[in-house]
């Protein structure tokens, strides 16, 4: 089933364009990846996925991007992005304890009772995988947290207000191999409930974790086909030579 369905998308800053009449459908319950070089266009799409892109007022927008079906121009756009979170690059906790970092949203959407606070903290730490690391530290801040715990922290906290699409834009940059390695094996774990959208300069990461990959070079989408596929019979030059550090 299509969860997100691009057409023709194009977007500009000022006079560039950095997007140039993509079209990608995203499947309920896969890790689409996304790869391609520097300023290929990878972030701006996905930040264009909950209109992330119209918080920068040079940018212009042309095409069609539907969420179930909806243009995402004709919702609520704090509901949607309630229904497609994010997670950036570097874990951004905030100044609170553990605890309340992951409560944060539910209360911003009106829940005060304790009692469900908690069942809401537990269930999202649990699913980012994190919940047996910090379930006796809940009370302490989230900076004393090392970077891939903070990093699954805010995973948590998305999961917190309970999304659809969590869009990963490089969620390993800063990260070590283990910590890596767990927030890999949290993304595997999440696509049996959510839909998920990983933006990777690591070309190895998405073949760990993608069940189909897009190439992007210029603004443009030059490939997109099953990850195997894509990382052993690519059908473009450019994909093969991007995969082989030819260019990047």
């Amino acid at each position: 089933m299509v969860k997100i369905n691009s057409k023709n998308l194009n977007i500009w800053f000022d006079k560039i364009q950095v997007l140039k009449n993509i079209n990608i459908q995203i499947q309920s319950n896969e890790i689409l990846s996304i790869i391609g070089p520097s300023n290929s266009g990878k972030t701006s799409f996905l930040r264009s996925l909950n209109r992330m892109n119209e918080l920068e007022p040079t940018s212009k927008i042309d095409g069609l991007i539907e969420f179930d079906g909806t243009n995402i121009k004709d919702m609520n756009v704090e509901l949607l992005r309630q229904k497609v979170g994010m997670v950036f690059a570097l874990p951004l906790p905030l100044p609170l304890s553990i605890f309340d970092n992951v409560a944060y949203g539910a209360r911003m959407h009106g829940i005060k009772n304790k009692q469900k606070l908690q069942e809401i903290v537990e269930k999202a730490l649990n699913h980012a995988y994190i919940w047996d690391e910090v379930k006796d530290r809940l009370n302490e801040s989230a900076f004393k947290l090392s970077g891939g715990q903070q990093q699954r922290l805010c995973i948590a906290r998305t999961l917190a207000v309970e999304p659809e699409v969590i869009l990963f834009d490089e969620p390993c940059s800063g990260l070590d191999p283990i910590s890596t390695a767990k927030v890999e094996e949290t993304m595997l774990q999440l696509k049996n409930d959510y839909t998920i959208v990983l933006v990777t300069n690591n070309v190895k990461q998405a073949a760990r974790v993608a069940d189909r990959t897009a190439f992007f070079l210029s603004g443009e989408l030059v490939e997109l086909d099953q990850t195997d596929k894509i990382f052993t019979a690519p059908s473009d030059q450019r994909t093969d030579g991007y995969i082989r550090g030819k260019f990047g």
